[in-house]
């Protein structure tokens, strides 16, 4: 122990102090294993969990029945629902855009409104130098701030951080920490859930989400 303490581990007369000594072995590598088995367990579902949440998040922000439509094909597709095939199944729908905001500096932002359209907006449809933002620990939606390759203001990178925070379950929380970083920085592990990722060399910005402010930087669809 930390002290030093002499322990008295008991032994079975029956067994040699060889016997005695692969028996403990034995015990200690099931217990290793099982806490190893179940830490992963654990991680899994804390994962699962947090992909169910935002998942909730996206069904209480809808505004049209295709964006419900999108979030029904993706639970099924992660095989949580069983859906009825439609007469035109074949036929596909145009993929909803994001929300579409411009900063008062005029640079384009947009917000992703599922998981699948957060996978979209920043692997497939985002440069390298755009910047990416996301509340921290926190469900929401990805971010995208497009460079250009211009320098971003402090003003356009505050009121991105605003929209990350005010589309994310910390809504109606102040300082809400929301960390940014270019786009090249995020990942995607192998095996993630829709709109899962991972992120390194970012910054954390703290904002309190205010609607009158946001609807001044919203373009019409």
């Amino acid at each position: 122990s930390d002290n030093n303490e002499y322990i008295e581990v008991p032994l079975d007369p029956n067994l040699t102090p060889q016997q005695n000594s692969q028996k403990y072995y034995k015990k200690y590598m099931k217990a290793k294993n099982t806490f190893a088995a179940t830490s992963q367990q654990l991680d899994e579902t804390l994962k699962e969990l947090s992909y169910l949440e935002s998942v909730q998040l996206y069904l209480e922000n809808c505004n049209s029945p295709q964006e419900i439509d999108d979030i029904k094909q993706e639970l099924a597709e992660q095989g949580y629902l069983s859906l009825k095939k439609k007469k035109n199944q074949n036929k596909q729908d145009k993929p909803l855009p994001p929300h579409h905001f411009k900063s008062t500096d005029g640079f384009d932002i947009f917000v992703g409104k599922n998981n699948k359209q957060n996978d979209r907006l920043t692997l497939r449809q985002s440069s390298a130098n755009d910047i990416w933002l996301h509340t921290r620990n926190t469900p929401g939606s990805h971010v995208i701030i497009k460079s250009n390759g211009a320098q971003v203001p402090d003003n356009t990178l505050l009121e991105a951080a605003m929209l990350a925070a005010f589309f994310s379950k910390a809504k109606f929380s102040s300082n809400v920490p929301v960390d940014y970083t270019l786009v090249r920085n995020v990942k995607k592990p192998n095996g993630a859930k829709p709109g899962m990722v991972i992120y390194e060399n970012f910054k954390t910005i703290f904002v309190t989400p205010q609607e009158n402010v946001i609807n001044t930087l919203k373009i019409k669809e």
